[in-house]
C-alpha cells in the first residue's frame, strides 16, 4: 500500500489575505476555494511541479483526539528547488520578505549557499507566522 503526502493544513486568520500570499506572491496556483460550512472555508492550492498541496482554513472544527489548529502554528514547512538563487530572487521580486541563503555549517546556520548538494536553504513566513523552509535540491534523475 502506499502512503503519499497530498495535502498540509495550514490555519490561517484571514483567508483571503493568505490565498492572496500564497497565490500572487509565493506563485502556487489555486486548485479550490469552498465553503463547506458556514464559517468554515477551505482554500487549497499546489505549489508548482508538486503533487502535495497546502489547505488554508478558518473555521474547520479539530480533528477528532487532536488540538485545534491556530494560525501561525506550522513551521518547518518545506518545499525544494533546484535554483535556489532564481527562486529567491522570484520570491523578492514578488514583494515576500525572505532571508538570505544560508547553509549548515560546523558552527550552526552560516550566510551564503552550501558548497555541498542539498545545503542550501532560505526562509519566509506567511502573513500568520506559519513558517516556511525553501531547499535547493538536485533534480529529479529523470530531468538530469
Amino acid at each position: 500500500m502506499e502512503w503519499t503526502l497530498e495535502v498540509i493544513v495550514v490555519p490561517v486568520s484571514d483567508v483571503d489575505r493568505a490565498k492572496d500570499f500564497y497565490a500572487d506572491k509565493v506563485g502556487f496556483k489555486v486548485d479550490v476555494d469552498t465553503q463547506v460550512a458556514p464559517g468554515t472555508r477551505v482554500v487549497q492550492l499546489t505549489p508548482p511541479g508538486s503533487r502535495c498541496s497546502i489547505a488554508l482554513t478558518k473555521g474547520l472544527p479539530a480533528a477528532p483526539g487532536q488540538p485545534p489548529l491556530k494560525p501561525g502554528m506550522l513551521t518547518g514547512l518545506q518545499v525544494c528547488v533546484t535554483d535556489i538563487a532564481a527562486a529567491r530572487e522570484e520570491l523578492v521580486g514578488r514583494g515576500v520578505q525572505v532571508s538570505a541563503v544560508r547553509h549548515v555549517g560546523p558552527g550552526g546556520w552560516a550566510d551564503g549557499p552550501g558548497t555541498e548538494m542539498w545545503n542550501s536553504f532560505m526562509f519566509f513566513s506567511d502573513p500568520d507566522g506559519n513558517g516556511w523552509t525553501v531547499q535547493e535540491a538536485p533534480s529529479p534523475l529523470s530531468e538530469r
